[in-house]
């Protein structure tokens, strides 16, 4: 068997276990959507999703819908527009304000990225047959970390 030095260190290990995970899916993401000849990134889904599903946001209501900062969702956002699969519309009533909806281009093309979407779904759910309390405990965790940062229980014990 393998040496996993990350195991070794249990607990200290967790992050690096995590991003490695977290690498290795979002890399097999990018492989695949190359093979299927898309031009997309692996986690603009999220923001296909929450345009499907809500028609249009702000850049702050995705931020807040999905629990990432601003200048993530500023970057992710214009290098969508840049593909062509967001359009922006200025509000008439504040300027400021602009509604993000999916384009003409990403509505045609989302049947297909949702077919390898629910491909990818059904392939975690899989993964996570033997581990059925996986996705509740991850939510435990987000749960606790908003209550407190890891940043603020790290400090309290020094």
């Amino acid at each position: 068997m393998k040496e996993d030095y990350l195991k070794e260190l249990e607990h200290l290990g967790l992050i690096a276990r995590l991003k490695r995970l977290s690498d290795n899916m979002l890399y097999s993401i990018r492989d695949i959507y190359k093979i299927k000849g898309f031009d997309i990134e692996p986690n603009w889904h999220i923001v296909f999703l929450l345009l499907k599903k809500y028609r249009s946001r702000t850049m702050t209501q995705i931020s807040d819908s999905l629990g990432l900062s601003q200048p993530a969702i500023v970057k992710m956002i214009n290098k969508m527009k840049e593909s062509g699969y967001i359009e922006v519309v200025v509000d008439s009533v504040d300027n400021r304000k602009k509604q993000l909806m999916l384009s003409k281009k990403a509505k045609k093309e989302l049947p297909t990225f949702e077919k390898v979407w629910s491909r990818g779904e059904a392939t975690i759910a899989e993964l996570l047959t033997k581990n059925k309390t996986f996705t509740s405990q991850l939510e435990d965790i987000e749960k606790q970390l908003e209550e407190k940062s890891f940043k603020d229980r790290v400090m309290s014990r020094l």
